[in-house]
């Protein structure tokens, strides 16, 4: 039997989550000085979102509720993607696949759990 989950940083998609977000603000240190307050701070601030939305997600009770709040985390990765494909665009980093492929996984993990409360 599996043992209940208690809080939202027993899910391995939060971790994964909040390991991204701190790769993004280690990532962004490095961005030109006048991107620091646009760019870099909406970067973060997406980024930021992710973790957060599947914290709220996991205190909803009506699986309904719980799903869109989950879907609403997939709309703010999606945010991130795009934050950091410009980035990479702007030649504000190199070699970004082991972050973007962070964002993909995470996706991925959350499709899982829209599927995994669908079924419940």
């Amino acid at each position: 039997m599996s043992e209940k989950l208690t809080d939202f940083r027993q899910l391995n998609v939060w971790q994964k989550a909040h390991k991204m977000v701190l790769d993004i603000y280690e990532l962004t240190k490095k961005f030109p000085k006048e991107e620091k307050g646009e760019l870099v701070s909406h970067l973060r601030k997406a980024a930021m979102e992710v973790p957060i939305k599947i914290a709220e997600g996991f205190m909803q009770r009506n699986p309904r509720d719980k799903i869109n709040s989950y879907k609403a985390t997939l709309m703010a990765l999606e945010e991130v993607k795009y934050y950091l494909i410009l980035s990479r665009d702007l030649d504000y980093f190199k070699n970004g696949d082991e972050i973007l492929e962070s964002t993909e996984e995470v996706g991925r993990m959350l499709i899982g759990l829209v599927r995994s409360v669908r079924t419940k």
